[in-house]
């Protein structure tokens, strides 16, 4: 057998989409379980929709993921170039030779023209099929191009019979050949269509499985008819399921929905995005959710892809993504929180790395972080009505009490670490003849203003010291007293 060559193609149009990002990654597996290559190919036809930097931005999605290619426009390879748009002179030579096999055909109807046809086929009830252009003689046509009359190349579908191929993971898919458009596939820019260029590139690369979304299962039975026209193998298709964001609305890039980038950006880690990713549409077989990438090469196999549409549920990210923050080592996890910590906080003397051993077992998201020690700078104002919890059974009058107590107490404190605030605060409670809660609650919304914080009353004293923590008893016994 051939050696495996898979290949992601996306499209410099903006971030990157995270069903895209699945498509790669199922991709890379396959190659690299395999023992075979992965190419990376800028499909950047679409010229109207290209973004600034958005080629740059897939080249560090894959980085940050670990999806390194073999071959690919920063690497290069036996088979480039690897950006369609340095390729044009390929697509037009395979143009020119499907129209002389007969696959193709030159259309020269203007806008106007294509879309009054267009609108009498639906009237019908037909596909489009320009009958006109379909009939004109070699002769003809080289007429109408010696006169300076714009054309477009489109695609000679069958006018009957059906076209067939064997998905991996849909089975045999047929479809009537008079229900396919004739498709362009060069544009009058001289731009080749994503039906085109793909179908060439993938035979000139020597892709030998091409993975993409399960909505055009349909469409690629032009793709078919353009291999078979050459006279081309036809490689393996795995059709991936359709990721949802309800039950009934897809995923979209084109509609907002959050890419990669996005995530990132909010302090997900790349390696919770990719797992969860994986598991969208593919499943082990196991209970197991959790995988390494290199688990993944291990693991994936063409067997577990579903036919169902999965759906994409943020919350099972968000949950994810705090499993791999706290199975972070906490010297990596400090080294990734401090960049979200206010700058009042970094520049308050207290000890960051303290600040991070609080948060390491209390975040599920980094962008969290700013909003949970907000107060590590300097106390807020708050009203004190926090002081009255009735999960606690505290009130106004109860916690005046504690917090009373507890200065007097914290004040003599001989060594002021954790284990022994804790302890006296536990043998306060005792001698008032309080719950634990009903002592340690007051004194927590006093060093803090905020009913919950990464951390209790004994950590976060540790973290203050004796002088700042006496100081926000007295603010919160102010408070109270009033």
């Amino acid at each position: 057998m051939a050696a495996v060559r898979t290949r992601y193609a996306p499209s410099p149009t903006g971030y990157m989409h995270l069903g895209n990002l699945r498509t790669g990654l199922y991709a890379y597996l396959t190659a690299k379980g395999r023992g075979g290559q992965f190419i990376l190919r800028i499909e950047d036809t679409d010229q109207e929709r290209r973004r600034e930097g958005a080629v740059q931005a897939i080249y560090d999605t894959l980085a940050r993921v670990g999806l390194q290619h073999d071959e690919g426009p920063d690497v290069g390879g036996r088979y480039g170039p690897y950006v369609q748009s340095e390729r044009l002179d390929i697509y037009h030579r395979y143009a020119q030779e499907l129209i002389d096999r007969g696959g193709a055909y030159r259309c020269f109807c203007t806008t106007e023209e294509t879309e009054a046809q267009r609108a009498e086929a639906r009237s019908r009830k037909k596909p489009f099929k320009d009958e006109r252009c379909r009939a004109l003689s070699a002769q003809e046509v080289a007429a109408r191009i010696a006169a300076g009359q714009s054309s477009v190349v489109r695609q000679r579908t069958p006018l009957t019979g059906t076209t067939s191929y064997e998905d991996v993971v849909f089975g045999d898919i047929s479809i009537e050949n008079a229900e396919l458009d004739d498709s362009v596939l060069l544009k009058s820019d001289g731009f080749p269509t994503y039906n085109f260029a793909n179908v060439v590139d993938d035979h000139l690369m020597q892709i030998t499985h091409v993975m993409r979304g399960a909505e055009y299962l349909s469409s690629t039975t032009k793709y078919i008819l353009i291999y078979q026209a050459f006279g081309w193998d036809i490689p393996v298709h795995v059709h991936l399921p359709v990721i949802n964001k309800t039950a009934t609305e897809k995923l979209s890039k084109r509609h907002g929905d959050a890419s990669f980038e996005d995530y990132y950006q909010k302090g997900y880690l790349p390696q919770a995005i990719l797992n969860y990713v994986a598991l969208l549409g593919w499943a082990p077989g196991t209970d197991e959710e959790f995988f390494t990438l290199e688990e993944l090469v291990q693991r994936f196999s063409f067997e577990g892809l579903s036919k169902s549409p999965s759906i994409f549920d943020p919350a099972k990210l968000r949950w994810m993504n705090g499993e791999y923050i706290r199975k972070l080592p906490l010297e990596e996890f400090h080294r990734l929180a401090v960049p979200w910590y206010p700058d009042a906080v970094r520049a308050s003397g207290v000890d960051l790395l303290a600040v991070s051993r609080l948060l390491h077992n209390r975040t599920a998201v980094l962008s969290e972080i700013p909003e949970q020690i907000d107060f590590v700078a300097a106390l807020p104002d708050y009203d004190p009505a926090l002081y009255t919890h009735k999960k606690m059974k505290t009130d106004a009058e109860i916690a005046l009490r504690s917090l009373q107590a507890a200065r007097k107490a914290l004040g003599t404190l001989d060594a002021f670490a954790q284990e022994g605030v804790h302890a006296a605060l536990e043998g306060l409670a005792a001698e008032l003849g309080l719950k634990n809660g009903q002592v340690m609650y007051p004194v927590r919304v006093a060093l803090s203003g905020k009913e919950f914080t990464p951390g209790g009353a004994s950590e976060l004293s540790e973290l203050f010291g004796r002088d700042e923590v006496l100081h926000r008893i007295g603010v919160g016994i102010e408070k109270l007293s009033r």
